[in-house]
């Protein structure tokens, strides 16, 4: 099982490799789920690549964002450039990059990102038909579920069990792209759901905040059993160190060579073990969201019993009891009760007194271990990952000696060079040397980048070979080598681009239509003429509950629903994220899909971009947009409204199988201005109602003959970063 590690800068990405990592997810400036992170230039890429293939590890190109035709295309140079380097894979969530990378670069591996929310083997299924290789499953499934998607597909998997957890489904969260227009499926998300916020009853807490994952021994081990190929960890803008130690945790763990958990000492607003057993109730740290620390103990006084170790050069941070931090400090010096002097270290259940307490300071948590910390620094320098090499030996007198090395490449083919000596063997005067020493010297690779794993010695034991020799067939024959090894990844690509050949939408006889959330609302549009009416759903499709997905919908909010639906003609929601015309076309491809509503992220410019396709499209005009769709019952209560601390006010309800849905409370409203959508090339123009009473449903429908209303556009007017 092979353990993919993260890497937001060169830095980073030596100790991934040193640590162990097999696959390093990695972004290139501008593009990926991280835009924030430092990333990596093309040459800097380039020189990974090569550093990581001399030692057998593999990389994956992260484009894992929704793009815009313009933005595909442009795309284009950067991936030729590191696909003729050698690139590995790509992760992605958009089917429109998907089918363009295939179409040009159709023998690289790409994957599916996790933004794709794939939930089931239905789904998984699809992915491989049309040519993906792996599918990163959403975070939110079991592992009963895990389990049954893999004995029910044969694309690889992999699974995260480790780092940050969003609150909602990745790629089916619009939080930050609502409120700020810094969209998470553009990789520029501002994370509100670590704000604190404040509920109908006043009270205050991080309500959308997760603990981080961090599945032990146990969970590996299961998922180790069942044949996940890969395991996955999150932290592309995490230190070195934190890459470094988790890599080596997981590593231990894979080996099952007994391993201590210090993750959470390098970083650390709480730990569980996500979804893995469906212990939704332990999700949620609802006291603070940022990086406290390890908790080492409460304050008595002046008095602080310590639950681990102390020493001088750790950095400790003081907390209230309402987990407000009040400042820190770095440990300069350390008072035992009970002892004169004072001491360079204080063991567990020591009593430490404490000089410059903040007033209302309560509990103290060591936010930086130096020991731990100087560790894995002398880790990062001294820790080198190789990659395992057979050899034959041949020496006879008379004969030129021979030294065949032989590995494979990340492609799985051998890569082989055979090393002669200049000289033909003459017979040993002396004493000769033994088979055994050549095999030892011929071993010590020494700073080169390869094991021995398997080494034959043809000798017969007569011919006089110096030490200087075969020190120079192995020095020649490694150097060789690893020049064919990293070689052995190039390739060429294609001379010519294959692209979509753009035609302008064409003005469109726009049709309307409603989503209702309840019967009232059904009754309403009927008595107002509204032929196509659609039923609210479910957005996501989880393994366990793919007999609750309504396949008689005519609207699919999963791709599930779209490829299993009875229906002929079947629209699709705009939480699919399709926001560009390769996208349209590919989905255009599933046996009875008539409609896509496109993507509220988009602002008018880019709708108008889009062109014409063989997919009607559709764009919603109402509505209360849902910034989350979440696993986790945030609530007892069926509707709680909160709000943050810019006075934004959010419905947080309850859904028919008991997961949260977060709506913004005030409602996208174009109705006003329909007039600026009639050259956007639209044939169908969408109503979303979700709890709006009988008067107000006829309020809004009204509207639509009177365009009156207030016009409230969200990104249709500032789209999104």
């Amino acid at each position: 099982m092979n353990i993919v590690a993260p890497a937001g800068n060169m830095e980073r990405f030596y100790a991934a490799v040193k640590a162990g990592a097999d696959e390093i997810y990695m972004g290139i400036k501008g593009f990926g789920a991280r835009r924030n992170a430092e990333n990596f230039t093309l040459s800097e890429y380039m020189e990974a690549l090569d550093y990581a293939h001399e030692r057998g590890v593999r990389i994956f190109l992260t484009l894992n964002t929704v793009m815009r035709d313009k933005e595909i295309e442009a795309l284009y140079e950067n991936i030729k450039v590191l696909y003729e380097q050698g690139l590995d894979a790509v992760i992605v969530q958009d089917l429109g990059l998907f089918r363009f990378i295939k179409d040009n670069f159709p023998d690289i591996c790409i994957h599916g990102s996790t933004q794709m929310t794939v939930a089931n083997h239905i789904e998984a299924n699809y992915l491989k038909k049309i040519g993906f290789s792996r599918v990163v499953l959403s975070r939110e499934l079991s592992f009963k579920e895990i389990k049954s998607v893999k004995e029910n597909t044969e694309i690889e998997l992999e699974i995260f069990v480790s780092g940050a957890l969003c609150i909602s489904y990745s790629g089916n969260c619009y939080l930050s792209s609502f409120i700020g227009g810094r969209s998470g499926n553009r990789g520029l998300c501002a994370q509100p759901c670590r704000k604190e916020y404040t509920n109908s009853q006043g009270e205050k807490g991080y309500f959308l905040s997760p603990k981080d994952q961090l599945m032990g021994q146990k969970e590996i081990k299961k998922l180790k059993e069942i044949g996940i190929e890969s395991i996955k960890l999150e932290g592309r803008m995490k230190s070195p160190h934190y890459v470094f130690e988790t890599v080596s945790y997981y590593r231990g763990l894979i080996k099952e060579i007994g391993v201590t958990e210090r993750t959470s000492h390098l970083f650390n607003r709480g730990y569980s073990k996500g979804y893995f057993y469906d212990e939704k109730n332990k999700i949620i740290n609802s006291k603070f969201s940022s990086d406290f620390g390890k908790f080492i103990g409460s304050i008595e006084g002046k008095e602080l019993k310590i639950a681990e170790d102390l020493m001088l050069g750790d950095g400790i941070s003081y907390v209230s009891k309402d987990y407000e931090k009040l400042g820190g400090e770095n440990v300069s010096k350390i008072k035992i009760k009970g002892k004169t002097e004072n001491q360079k270290s204080a063991q567990a259940r020591d009593r430490v007194l404490l000089d410059k307490v903040p007033r209302e300071a309560k509990y103290v948590y060591k936010n930086y271990s130096k020991s731990l910390n100087d560790e894995i620094s002398r880790g990062i320098k001294q820790n080198k990952k190789t990659i395992d090499i057979d050899g034959v030996f041949y020496g006879k007198v008379g004969e030129r000696a021979t030294l065949e090395l032989i590995c494979k490449n990340n492609k799985g083919e051998n890569i082989s060079v055979i090393e002669n000596s200049e000289i033909f063997l003459e017979e040993a005067s002396k004493r000769v040397i033994s088979s055994e020493y050549i095999k030892i010297k011929l071993s010590e690779t020494g700073e080169t980048t390869f094991s021995i794993n398997n080494l034959k010695v043809n000798f017969d034991g007569k011919a006089f070979i110096p030490l200087s020799l075969i020190k120079k067939m192995r020095r020649n024959a490694t150097e060789v080598l690893r020049e064919k090894l990293i070689l052995s990844h190039r390739r060429q690509a294609k001379k010519d681009i294959k692209k979509i050949d753009y035609s302008r939408s064409n003005n469109k006889n726009m049709k309307f239509s409603v989503i209702v959330s309840n019967s009232s609302q059904r009754d309403t549009a009927v008595r107002y003429g509204i032929e196509k009416i659609y039923e609210k759903g479910l957005d996501v499709a989880k393994e366990s509950q793919l007999g609750r997905i309504d396949l008689e919908s005519r609207l699919a909010w999963n791709l599930y629903q779209l490829l299993e639906n009875k229906n002929d003609a079947v629209t699709v929601n705009w939480n699919l994220n399709i926001t560009n015309t390769y996208a349209l076309e590919e989905i255009s491809k599933i046996p009875g899909a008539d409609t896509v509503i496109i993507s509220p992220e988009l602002n008018l410019d880019r709708i108008k971009e889009i062109g014409e396709t063989g997919i009607r499209k559709g764009l919603m005009i109402y509505g209360k947009l849902k910034g989350m769709f979440i696993e986790v019952p945030i609530f007892q209560e069926n509707k709680v409204t909160i709000t943050n601390d810019q006075g934004d006010q959010f419905d947080v309800i309850k859904n028919s199988i008991g997961n949260s849905e977060l709506y913004l409370e005030t409602p996208m409203n174009l109705i006003p201005n329909l007039e600026k959508l009639l050259d956007a090339g639209i044939d169908e123009l969408v109503l979303l109602f979700t709890d709006e009473s009988e008067e107000e449903t006829e309020k809004i429908l009204n509207s639509l003959k009177t365009k009156t209303g207030e016009y409230n556009p969200y990104n249709f007017q500032k789209g999104v970063y």
